[in-house]
């Protein structure tokens, strides 16, 4: 069972991402996390998101359902939301149109995908949309027909672990981009890949980037680097949310994860080799990723774009302009010109000025 407080926290900025309203007064009538009765974390969601279908809303309904089964599936409650978070998704994609259904097998498991674009007769640059380790592909998949009519081959998917992806999370897992890669080079341009990595996404990506001359450009926030998996002192204060969903998706004790998270941690070498773009979006005060992995960054990475915002882990605070900044750094990245990309980027910035000037921040 998860602290209660920790889930209402955390939630905040996912909630905000996806645009759910009346977020304090939903999170007012949960009080445990155990089961699936009335007031319980599940059954409070998933309310929600039944009444939400039965309006003839499917895609709120999938965004509440996934709300429901975060942070992962501990048993038949979140097993049952993550079901329906897929299923309300797909029909909300097979009348929406715009999104095709993608399943990988790769070695090691399954890989759910969601797509856009994907053509084997006009192969275009693919762009690999991925949350972090409590992210699964339906808060992201909506966006994929932008992507595509930005001229991208979109693909969203999970990292090993999350929601369908039955690959097992570990310091090896990189591997799954490049097996991706291969998979789908017949329906996108591959050699051209970029990625829009959040969290331990990012970390993914980069380790990937050093290895795989296939990827072109990264966006990311909030990813760990190094510090978070070598410095144990930081470890003890990161919050349990994080250490329980890690422990779950590696498939180990709480213990033995924290001895071996020092084989994630990324060389200087493998970082050098990192040469192509990458812009990361750093929190000031995040509690889950340690300062040290900003600071490091731009000694470490040739062609860094950073910014930062003063908030906490996953910038809850800045929700519109960091998606702002994500579609902006990403059309940089690519070395796309012209009014769309000083339209994004004056939004971006407009918005990021707007966020330090709103009264009632801490």
């Amino acid at each position: 069972m998860n602290d209660l407080d920790e889930l209402k926290r955390y939630i905040t900025v996912h909630a905000r991402g996806q645009r759910i309203p009346d977020l304090p007064a939903l999170l007012a009538r949960i009080r445990t996390d155990a089961g699936d009765e009335p007031g319980s974390w599940v059954r409070e969601w998933s309310d929600r998101g039944d009444r939400l279908e039965r309006e003839g809303r499917p895609l709120d309904a999938a965004r509440h359902f996934a709300m429901a089964r975060f942070p992962y599936v501990d048993g038949p409650a979140r097993a049952e939301a993550l079901r329906r978070c897929v299923a309300a998704f797909d029909r909300w994609r097979e009348d929406d149109g715009g999104v095709e259904r993608l399943d990988l097998e790769l070695p090691g498991g399954r890989v759910g995908c969601w797509t856009a674009g994907l053509d084997g007769a006009g192969r275009r640059p693919l762009l690999l949309v991925l949350g972090g380790i409590v992210s699964v592909k339906e808060q992201w998949a909506p966006t994929l027909p932008l992507f595509a009519k930005l001229g991208f081959a979109a693909v969203g998917t999970e990292l090993p672990g999350a929601g369908e992806n039955t690959l097992r999370y570990g310091p090896e897992s990189w591997r799954m981009l490049p097996d991706l890669l291969d998979r789908i080079s017949d329906r996108a341009d591959v050699s051209r890949t970029y990625a829009i990595a959040f969290s331990f996404a990012g970390h993914l990506a980069l380790r990937a980037a050093a290895e795989d001359p296939r990827l072109a450009g990264i966006v990311t926030a909030g990813a760990p680097v190094r510090e978070f998996f070598t410095d144990q002192a930081w470890q003890a204060r990161v919050p349990d949310v994080t250490m329980d969903t890690l422990a779950h998706l590696t498939g180990t004790k709480r213990a033995e994860l924290v001895a071996g998270l020092d084989a994630w941690a990324l060389t200087d070498a493998q970082l050098a080799a990192v040469g192509i773009p990458v812009a990361y979006l750093a929190s000031r005060r995040d509690e889950i990723i340690p300062p040290a992995e900003a600071a490091r960054l731009p000694q470490r990475l040739r062609r860094l774009h950073l910014v930062e915002n003063d908030d906490t882990h996953g910038s809850p605070r800045h929700v519109v302009s960091s998606q702002l900044w994500t579609l902006s750094s990403l059309l940089r990245l690519r070395g796309q010109r012209g009014p769309r990309r000083v339209l994004v980027g004056g939004l971006a910035r407009a918005a990021r000025l707007a966020d330090r000037l709103r009264p009632g921040r801490d």
